[in-house]
């Protein structure tokens, strides 16, 4: 069996499991106690890869933050698929907290990752192409390994695994 197993290492998740996760948490900060009567806004942007979070005082807005957070790692996603922006107090006193969303390997992760590999000598072949890694082997071992690693990794992006064959 001279056959070639791949992997591919991404940093993306399901879009429409972080719709549903932002969905979730607009109806419970709506249906809590402690936000009634008071301006608390939550909005997705799935083009501009961003979330939107306004609500009147900083505390409310950090409340906010983590049911946010809370409901999309029920969701199966990583926490690191979302960091703070920005914060901004914009017109009547309200604060806007902007949470970023990550869902690409840069240049830089990938290639930690790849250098991660040849110093712990794997026999395998790693190459960056555009935001993935792709990982191939002789044996699938070796890229269960290898997903072991990029786990152990205190990579600031999410890591998913692609495409084992």
């Amino acid at each position: 069996m001279a056959k070639e197993h791949s992997l591919d290492i991404t940093a993306e998740f399901d879009k429409q499991e972080m719709k549903n996760a932002i969905d979730q948490a607009q109806r419970e900060v709506g249906s809590r106690y402690d936000f009634k009567g008071v301006m608390a806004d939550i909005v997705y942007s799935e083009s501009g890869k961003s979330i939107t979070i306004t609500s009147t005082t900083d505390n409310k807005v950090e409340a906010i933050m983590d049911i946010v957070i809370a409901k999309i790692i029920k969701r199966g996603i990583s926490s690191k698929a979302v960091n703070e922006h920005s914060r901004d107090t914009i017109g009547g006193g309200n604060i806007k907290l902007v949470l970023a969303i990550r869902d690409t390997l840069d240049t830089e992760n990938a290639k930690k990752i790849v250098k991660e590999f040849k110093t712990k000598k794997l026999k395998v072949n790693a190459q960056i192409r555009g935001e993935e890694v792709r990982v191939t082997s002789k044996s699938i071992d070796n890229l269960q390994t290898c997903m072991a690693c990029v786990r152990e990794m205190d990579l600031e992006v999410p890591i998913s695994f692609k495409n084992m064959k």
